[in-house]
């Protein structure tokens, strides 16, 4: 209440000039301490940083979301398969077996997106991927869906959202399709100019699709190269797609790269709201983070502003979807792919699942007796912390690495994106 009160008493002065200049000298301990900031943090530059890099890229072509997402990436080309007049779903078993050496050679021929990222999903699916807590964000509806969403800083990388969306009248197939059809896409959603598949692969169905998505004007047009691929365990689908390299797409200044970009869900049947036990609605739950090179604090709150109309905005291009297939529109290329999946078997998906407990019951076991980190540094000023990050930065490249480590570093020590709340 001081504050406002200052700002009151200031408000009050006879003249303009009067009211300029006690603004000025209201604000000058914070731009002392600005300041401050600025000079230490350039005395603590690392030996490494010049004046050199200011008119120097760094080169993050090799860089994916890999980098987050264990899975193995390999510079490996698939190839492409003929449209054929009946739509047939194909599917590769995946199994513990040894013996099914033949179906695990063909999958290597197709290896942008591996069991490891399903693996990986699954864990993300049954929270227990080790990750920190999620807290809640979002809970609305409609009458025919409704959606809950969490957000959890990560120590690296950008924030990761989850969200949970049931839709009513759906089945899990058809969303399945809707989400993979990327010539349906660029009649609803009004963000992606361009979405063209690069390679398939005819024996798992994985894709390899290039987007261009547009932004508010704030914003310059953002490329994705995208590794996406499908498994299926009875009416359970677990889409994977993530940011992969590309050597035959050459990167370009603009439209600019989104190098680190993961957006994966699950799909299954569950019971409708309105009571009567049939499994007329679909739930979609999804996990999604990309470094679209903006500050993540400036992304964090445009996801919170923009979540909802985003949600509505997909169940609306998914009703048109639908009717769409109702009146017998031919199935487009990409969602003919999507009925290509791999298989999962119900002791397989089991096994998982048990190791995953087994990984919780040690990692609880070895934290008991973890020290408590030290907690000096957590009282420095804020503004002496981010005059520090804003010369590093300025000596930089604005691209991943900066935004990863420099304002991932800066965020900590400021406690902004401290993790707390409940695991759900």
């Amino acid at each position: 209440m001081g504050v406002v009160e200052a700002f009151l008493e200031i408000l009050e002065r006879p003249t303009i000039g009067a009211i300029v200049v006690e603004m000025m000298v209201f604000m000058v301990p914070v731009w002392i301490g600005f300041l401050v900031g600025v000079l230490v943090g350039w005395a603590w530059k690392p030996s490494w940083v010049s004046f050199s890099f200011l008119n120097s890229k760094f080169d993050c072509s090799s860089a994916s979301s890999s980098d987050l997402i264990p899975s193995p990436v390999k510079k490996k080309g698939f190839g492409s398969i003929l449209m054929d007049d009946e739509v047939v779903e194909e599917q590769v078993t995946l199994t513990k077996n040894p013996n099914c050496s033949s179906s695990q050679d063909k999958e290597e021929e197709c290896c942008v997106v591996t069991e490891e990222d399903f693996q990986h999903l699954c864990h993300l699916v049954e929270r227990k991927d080790g990750g920190p807590a999620w807290k809640h964000m979002m809970d609305r509806s409609s009458p025919n869906m409704s959606c809950q969403a969490w957000q959890r800083d990560p120590e690296i990388g950008p924030p990761q959202y989850c969200s949970r969306t049931v839709y009513e009248d759906a089945t899990p197939e058809m969303l399945r399709d809707f989400f993979w059809d990327d010539e349906f896409r660029l009649k609803w959603d009004d963000m992606i100019t361009h979405a063209v598949t690069l390679e398939e692969c005819p024996t798992t169905g994985t894709m390899l699709v290039h987007w261009i998505r547009k932004f508010p004007f704030f914003c310059s047009d953002r490329e994705y190269i995208i590794g996406r691929r499908i498994w299926e365990s009875g009416r359970t689908y677990y889409c994977v797609t993530k940011g992969v390299p590309c050597t035959s797409v050459p990167m370009q200044q603009k439209p600019k790269r989104v190098d680190l970009f993961y957006s994966s869900w699950s799909i299954q049947a569950v019971e409708s709201r309105k009571g009567d036990g049939q499994l007329t609605a679909c739930e979609v739950v999804l996990f999604h983070h990309e470094d679209m090179g903006i500050p993540w604090e400036l992304a964090k709150f445009g996801v919170r502003q923009g979540m909802w109309g985003t949600v509505k905005k997909i169940e609306h291009g998914f009703r048109a979807y639908q009717k769409e297939r109702a009146s017998g529109a031919p199935l487009s290329r990409p969602a003919f792919m999507a009925r290509i999946n791999t298989k999962i078997d119900p002791d397989y998906l089991k096994s998982l699942e048990n190791k995953d407990e087994d990984a919780v019951e040690k990692s609880d076991m070895a934290a008991v007796d973890l020290p408590d980190k030290p907690t000096g540094i957590m009282n420095l000023p804020k503004a002496l912390v981010f005059g520090g990050a804003v010369v590093l930065a300025c000596s930089l490249d604005r691209g991943l690495l900066t935004k990863a480590v420099i304002f991932g570093v800066a965020r900590r020590f400021v406690n902004i994106g401290r993790r707390v709340g409940p695991r759900t």
